[in-house]
């Protein structure tokens, strides 16, 4: 009896050997492609994205491809500013002041050259700080003091957007002066490629009395002439690559998904869920900061009145909606934001080069936008 009973291999003899398995091998074509794009949201945008190009290749013709770097110059302040708001929108809140902070930020950088004398390199640490300090007062509003992150950063904008006013006296600095006595400032405006076929030209002897003609009979350094991508756009696309790798790879970034996926649980699980969204914030006030820098180098002045201080924050939303972020938190890339904000400027590109009345533009885009929290909604039953 003792035998029989220890005996426990004889019976598994005849058992089942394979694993547990809970995916389902009867899955339809479209539930495949449902579980793909939830894995990878930022499918969806480059998907649309891809097609948009090729549909205005199509009816443009040729010349519509060649200008695609002067979409990414377009874009490169709301860009910047999406990538603020992505960071915001992943722990499910929201941030309607990165627009003026970074006119504010910009105006600092302006003020401290000019009216103070202080080193433009000194100015603009001083702006990138003052981005940064502005995120941590939302940041502290949203954590001590409780108040949900649409109303805090609804006042901060407020009250940013009139320091910047009253700060700058509605003062603007004029490009001709920044030029002559803080380029710096223009930095982020200024196109390496050009840099780069000058220094060649010069080595080989070629000088030119005014501007570099296009077409000079050297193929290479004609092609490189005509890029004409900025110093801006390249920040965009760093950016891009260091917080993808900071929200993929990252401790920091796998708590910045649990807080906006359910901050009790990641409070149980052991994170810091207000040091987590008091470091976000900060990083996206200081990141708006850096969109400030580019917008002196985009309009070459300093000016209190550009109209990223109000309609740059709508434009970040739109950019981080339609690259597939979704606005209850937790899911979401940030290679998502960047092609939304490449999205629409496609859009705006190719339908402003055929002639289009611009009402039509924001009309398709307000329709992408419904469609990509729609899109986001029949993903999110995956998870459910």
């Amino acid at each position: 009896m003792t035998e029989r009973s220890d005996n426990f291999e004889d019976g598994l003899k005849g058992a089942e050997q394979s694993v547990a398995s809970f995916e389902l091998d009867n899955k339809s074509l479209l539930m495949r492609f449902q579980s793909a794009l939830h894995k990878t949201p930022s499918l969806v945008p480059l998907i649309v994205l891809g097609c948009a190009i090729m549909i205005f290749t199509g009816w443009l013709g040729p010349r519509f491809l060649p200008q695609m770097t002067l979409v990414f110059q377009q874009i490169q302040i709301v860009g910047i500013l999406a990538l603020a708001q992505t960071l915001v929108i992943l722990t499910a809140g929201i941030d309607l002041s990165v627009g003026a902070i970074a006119v504010f930020c910009s105006v600092i950088m302006g003020q401290f050259t000019f009216r103070y004398g202080i080193p433009p390199a000194v100015a603009v640490a001083c702006g990138l700080a003052a981005g940064a300090a502005i995120g941590a007062l939302s940041g502290w509003l949203v954590t001590r003091i409780k108040i949900p992150p649409f109303i805090a950063t609804l006042g901060v904008w407020q009250i940013v957007l009139a320091a910047n006013y009253i700060y700058s006296r509605n003062e603007t600095i004029r490009a001709r002066d920044i030029r002559e006595d803080a380029p710096m400032l223009q930095w982020l405006g200024l196109k390496p490629n050009e840099q780069l076929v000058l220094w060649i030209d010069g080595l080989r002897g070629n000088v030119y009395e005014r501007m570099r003609p296009n077409d000079t009979d050297q193929f290479l350094l004609d092609l490189i002439w005509q890029t004409k991508i900025t110093y801006g756009v390249l920040t965009l696309i760093l950016l891009t690559f260091i917080l993808a790798y900071m929200l993929r790879s990252t401790a920091w970034g796998r708590h910045v998904y649990a807080v906006g996926d359910d901050p009790e649980a990641a409070e149980l699980a052991g994170v810091n869920v207000k040091r987590t969204l008091m470091s976000v914030y900060m990083l996206a006030g200081f990141i708006a900061a850096i969109a400030g820098w580019s917008l002196i180098g985009r309009f070459a002045s300093v000016s209190p009145s550009a109209s990223t201080g109000i309609e740059g924050n709508i434009e970040s939303i739109t950019a981080v909606v339609i690259g597939g972020i979704s606005l209850f938190g937790g899911r979401g890339s940030i290679w998502g934001a960047f092609f939304g904000a490449l999205i629409v400027g496609v859009f705006m590109l190719g339908l402003g080069m055929a002639g289009v009345n611009p009402q039509w533009t924001f009309m398709l885009i307000g329709t992408l936008i419904i469609l990509a929290v729609g899109i986001d909604q029949w993903i999110r039953k995956v998870a459910a």
